[in-house]
C-alpha cells in the first residue's frame, strides 16, 4: 500500500507504482502524476486532460459546491454560535441560543446572514480546492519527483496552506459583513444593505480588519482537513472495518469517507476554534483589537466558548464536502 496522505481516488495508476518504489530519473514525467486527481474507474481515460485549464476549472466549481451549499445550510447554527461567542452570559447555552433567537425574530432570525455566507464561502471553496490543485502540482515540480514521493505529507499541508491563504482574501469581506449582520439584530436584512452600512461606518479597509485571525482559523483547519482525513480513512480500514477496502462496495466506501470527514472536522475544529473566536469578536465591534479580545476572555474561553455547537457544525460540513467534492469527481471523469 502507498505511503500517501490523501484518498486513493487522488492518484492515477502510474502514480501509485511511482509512489511505492523509488523512482527513476526518466519516469519524471509519470511521476508527477502522482499528485493529480485521476478518475475512479482509472481503466477509463479521464475526461478532462490533467493539468489542463479545464481541469483547474473542474476542481474550482467542485469545491464551489462543496463549500457554498453547505455552509448555508448551516447558518442557523452559525447564528447561534456567533452570539454565544459575543454575548456568552444571554446566549448561556445551546438550547438558549435557539430559544432567544427564535423568540425575536422567528425562523427568518435563524437565516440571518445566508446571503454573504452562501457567497464568501463559495469564494473560499473555489479557492481551497482549486488553487490546492495547482499549488500541488507547482510543489511537486519543485521539489522533484523523488523528494515529492518522499515527502507527500509537508508538501500536502503546503500546498493546502498557500491555497487556504489566498482563498481567506477573498473570504474576509464577506465574513465581515456575516458576523455583523447576524450579531447585530435590526443592522441589516441582508448583504445588500448590509455590505454598503458596513463599509459606511468600518471603511473598505475594515472589511479586511479580521483577516489575519481568519488566516489564524482556515489556514490551520485547511491542513488539519487533508492530512487528518486519509490517515483516519486508513487507521478505519485497519481497524474498525471487517473486511479490506477493495472488497467494500460504493456506499460503504462512501460511509467510511463520511465517518473520516466527520472526526477530522472535529479535529479541525478544535484546532481553529481559538482563531474563530476573536475573528468574531472582531467583526462584532469596531473598537475590538485583537490584544483586547484576548484579555477580556483569556485564553480558555478563546479555546472553547461555543466549541460545542462548533465542532456539531464543522464535523457535518466536512464531512459533506468530502462527499459533494468526490461526487462532482465522478461525475466530471477527475
Amino acid at each position: 500500500m502507498h505511503n500517501s496522505r490523501l484518498p486513493d481516488s487522488v492518484y492515477g495508476t502510474a502514480a501509485l507504482a511511482c509512489l511505492s518504489q523509488p523512482c527513476q530519473a526518466q519516469n519524471v514525467s509519470t511521476s508527477r502524476s502522482a499528485f493529480l486527481m485521476a478518475a475512479p474507474d482509472e481503466s477509463k481515460q479521464a475526461k478532462i486532460p490533467l493539468y489542463s485549464a479545464k481541469y483547474y476549472q473542474a476542481c474550482t466549481i467542485g469545491g464551489i459546491l462543496a463549500c457554498g451549499p453547505t455552509h448555508t445550510s448551516v447558518t442557523p447554527l452559525d447564528v447561534v454560535k456567533c452570539n454565544m461567542q459575543i454575548d456568552s452570559r444571554r446566549y448561556s447555552s445551546i438550547g438558549t441560543g435557539f430559544k432567544i433567537t427564535l423568540a425575536e425574530g422567528g425562523i427568518s432570525n435563524l437565516l440571518r446572514g445566508w446571503a454573504p455566507t452562501f457567497i464568501g464561502y463559495s469564494i473560499q471553496g473555489a479557492g481551497k480546492y482549486g488553487l490546492y490543485e495547482y499549488f500541488k502540482h507547482l510543489y511537486a515540480d519543485m521539489a522533484g519527483a523523488q523528494t515529492a514521493a518522499n515527502y507527500q505529507t509537508p508538501l500536502f499541508l503546503a500546498a493546502s496552506a498557500s491555497a487556504e491563504f489566498l482563498a481567506d482574501i477573498g473570504l474576509c469581506p464577506l465574513e465581515a459583513v456575516k458576523v455583523k449582520i447576524q450579531t447585530s439584530p435590526g443592522y441589516a436584512k441582508g448583504l445588500t444593505d448590509g455590505l454598503p452600512k458596513f463599509v459606511q461606518e468600518n471603511g473598505v479597509a475594515g472589511l479586511w480588519k479580521g483577516l489575519v485571525p481568519l488566516w489564524g482559523r482556515q489556514i490551520p483547519y485547511t491542513m488539519m482537513k487533508f492530512a487528518a482525513f486519509e490517515n483516519i480513512v486508513q487507521a478505519l480500514y485497519t481497524n474498525v472495518v471487517p473486511k479490506p477496502k477493495s472488497d467494500c462496495s460504493k456506499t460503504e466506501q462512501l460511509g467510511v469517507s463520511f465517518a473520516a470527514g466527520y472526526l477530522a472536522g472535529i479535529l479541525c475544529a478544535v484546532i481553529s476554534h481559538p482563531a474563530d473566536n476573536l475573528v468574531s469578536k472582531l467583526n462584532a465591534s469596531k473598537e475590538a483589537t485583537i490584544g483586547g479580545v484576548v484579555s477580556e476572555m483569556g485564553w480558555w474561553q478563546l479555546a472553547t466558548r461555543g466549541l460545542g455547537l462548533r465542532i456539531a457544525m464543522i464535523g457535518t460540513l466536512t464531512a459533506t464536502q468530502w462527499a459533494i467534492y468526490d461526487s462532482f469527481k465522478v461525475y466530471v471523469g477527475l
